[in-house]
């Protein structure tokens, strides 16, 4: 097992998030259910600095190298988390688990009152990795239109709407 730690997210990590995302994005080749769909390219190091300039982002940081994250934003009184990534090396380590911990703690002594995110609904680190640690899927989205817009987004981008899902997760 490798040796990381978890801290929060520099400008100068951006371009290593790009790349991790990039990286953890290949494993949707494996999945049959994605076969026949173009995926969007990874987020930019510009668009990472830009979240990092929130303070909501954390890197999994190996010695010299990110090999995981979690970028987040604030919407009101709600943290949306855009991506958690981890580098195809440094999967099953619990590196995922242990960002998605660390992000919620971040909202709970923040007092968001929800973490909300976008995912592919069947696709085995998504949506199923998200219930298991108490994330539930929204099928009303008349109460979250700022979701039910990404959701659309991602539709008008070629991803098909049965494939995705939104979900949430209270914070007591």
């Amino acid at each position: 097992m490798s040796e990381w730690s978890i801290r929060l997210a520099r400008p100068d990590d951006a371009t290593g998030m790009s790349e991790v995302e990039d990286d953890a994005a290949r494993l949707f080749a494996t999945e049959s259910s994605l076969a026949s769909i173009a995926l969007p390219p990874a987020r930019s190091a510009s668009d990472y600095r830009s979240m990092i300039a929130n303070g909501r982002c954390l890197v999994a940081f190996a010695p010299a190298k990110i090999v995981g994250f979690a970028a987040a934003r604030p919407h009101g009184r709600e943290l949306h988390l855009h991506e958690l990534s981890v580098a195809s090396d440094y999967q099953g380590q619990g590196i995922g688990r242990r960002l998605l911990y660390a992000v919620e703690a971040d909202a709970r002594v923040s007092n968001f009152r929800a973490i909300t995110l976008n995912t592919f609904r069947d696709v085995p680190w998504n949506a199923p990795f998200y219930a298991r640690h108490g994330y539930a899927v929204l099928d009303d989205m008349e109460e979250h239109p700022r979701l039910a817009a990404a959701a659309e987004a991602a539709v008008a981008a070629g991803l098909p709407r049965d494939l995705r899902c939104s979900m949430i997760k209270f914070i007591a």
